[in-house]
């Protein structure tokens, strides 16, 4: 889906997600000490209010203005930076975030790997990487979407090399239940640390 499409489903509907954190984040996050984090994708800004809840200086970026602008209606305070941007074309700044949060974000495949290149390069040293994805085994992917067109957590972990060390990877089922309209029951995950230079 391109921009105009994102913002016509968000358009579409009062509220397209629960407005509820993920719970892979939750799960993965919450022990860890706050700094600065990308929340790439957004949406309505479900993980990035509770990313900032935890005290945590967050950039929410997504490409539809409807979803970015619910997001800061819900947060009066602005302990979030709201940006429209566009992580495929537009490159974040290198080293900076403790923290890069990809939550389903369907990301496609490009030879190179740039805009994937961008994301891991915007981990700052002893920052994370959490990429997370839906089960495609599941059997809920539907045309035209292709999965194989898409990274997914597998493909992002084969394409750190050296630096990083992997915190968690794997499937495990879901802890809230799936969007309506489909049959994910299971998130695949990678967890992964840039390592800090001796």
């Amino acid at each position: 889906m391109d921009a105009q499409e994102w913002e016509d489903r968000y358009r579409a509907q009062d509220r397209l997600f629960s407005g509820n954190p993920n719970g892979v984040l939750v799960t993965e996050v919450a022990a860890l000490a706050p700094g600065r984090a990308l929340d790439v994708g957004c949406g309505e800004g479900g993980d990035a209010l509770w990313l900032a809840g935890r005290g945590w200086r967050v950039t929410a970026v997504d490409i539809a203005p409807t979803a970015l602008a619910r997001g800061a209606a819900a947060d009066p305070a602005g302990r979030v930076t709201w940006a429209r941007a566009d992580v495929r074309t537009q490159r974040p700044e290198p080293g900076a975030y403790d923290l890069v949060s990809v939550q389903y974000f369907p990301l496609r495949r490009e030879p190179g790997d740039a805009a994937l290149r961008g994301l891991l390069d915007a981990v700052a040293a002893g920052g994370r990487l959490l990429y997370v994805g839906h089960d495609v085994t599941d059997g809920s992917a539907a045309a035209p979407f292709r999965p194989e067109d898409y990274y997914h957590p597998a493909d992002v972990a084969e394409r750190l090399g050296a630096g990083w060390t992997v915190e968690a990877a794997g499937t495990r089922p879901r802890t809230a239940p799936a969007p309506p309209g489909t049959h994910h029951r299971h998130d695949t995950v990678l967890l992964a640390r840039r390592d800090v230079p001796s």
